[in-house]
């Protein structure tokens, strides 16, 4: 006899696990911010402790356990580099900006992802794709809220997490389109980034009480979380029809942040949110009535 949960159509356990992606990333991000004044970048090697401990075990237990493919190894460098640079910058934000803020700037790398695209994958975006760009940036700049032409250094660092995350999620494309595996792109993602910060952590560690380790610990299973969440959403539908979804993150984002440190988006930021989530609700159904493409995977 089937299940109730057996009637769902494909797409629509797509949009749920998209929606538990974006409230498992919107935790994560709460978790960081309520560790308090831990250094960004020791927030960011405890937060992919979790996800490295998983992909590592997933890779184990598979036939190919940790073979690379040869043709990878540079885009996978490449991928780690801005991968780390965009969570360490998103992480500082984190810290500086409303919650809601430093999310829909990370939330910009969609869009920096088909610029880029441009650069990485030959791919000529067309004028509809460019015009979005163009929106969204006018969107970041009610976030950013430049003033006297000097825009906030914690904006313009948000800002440079979401174009790092776009770049780093062009090459995660490009090394699909290559056939090398997603536990093993996240795999050499996670261990860059403990090596990488890992002298910082030796020579500057910043002491740490027990609930604060726990927050970082919680906001890395946020990130796992939102990663497994991420995988099997795209497993069930294309990213072209359910991605835009992934915007409820900054909702839940400027839920925790209200809830907690009473934060309310000023009109300048709640327009920015209206024209980034608009533009992006815009190439989504734009998207739709385009002939299916290869679409962009996160990590």
């Amino acid at each position: 006899m089937p299940t109730r949960t057996s009637r769902i159509p494909a797409k629509a356990k797509g949009i749920l696990y998209v929606l538990s992606a974006a409230f498992f990333f919107s935790l994560m991000t709460f978790f960081v911010k309520l560790s308090g004044d831990v250094p960004s970048i020791q927030k960011v090697f405890f937060r992919n402790i979790v996800a490295f401990v998983l992909a590592f075990i997933t890779l184990a237990r598979s036939d190919e356990k940790f073979h690379m493919r040869k043709d990878s190894r540079w885009p996978l460098l490449l991928r780690c580099v801005f991968g780390a640079a965009g969570i360490v910058a998103n992480f500082w934000a984190i810290d500086r900006l409303a919650l809601a803020d430093s999310n829909i700037l990370n939330k910009m790398s969609p869009f920096f992802a088909i610029a880029m695209s441009y650069f990485i994958l030959r791919e000529r975006p067309n004028k509809v794709e460019w015009g979005s760009v163009f929106i969204a940036l006018v969107g970041a700049c009610f976030v950013i809220k430049p003033t006297a032409g000097i825009a906030s250094l914690p904006a313009l660092v948000g800002l440079f997490s979401g174009f790092a995350a776009g770049t780093a999620y062009t090459y995660v494309r490009k090394l699909s389109h290559q056939g090398e595996r997603n536990a093993l792109i996240v795999f050499v993602f996670s261990a860059f980034t403990l090596l990488v910060t890992a002298p910082y952590l030796i020579f500057n560690y910043h002491p740490m009480t027990t609930q604060q380790l726990i927050f970082l610990l919680l906001a890395g299973c946020g990130g796992a979380g939102g990663q497994f969440s991420i995988t099997a959403a795209y497993a069930h539908a294309p990213a072209k029809e359910i991605s835009v979804f992934d915007y409820a993150q900054v909702l839940f984002a400027a839920l925790w942040g209200l809830l907690a440190w009473g934060e309310i988006p000023d009109a300048l930021s709640i327009l920015g949110y209206v024209i980034i989530i608009g533009v992006a609700v815009f190439r989504w159904r734009y998207n739709l009535r385009e002939p299916e493409t290869q679409t962009l995977q996160e990590s």
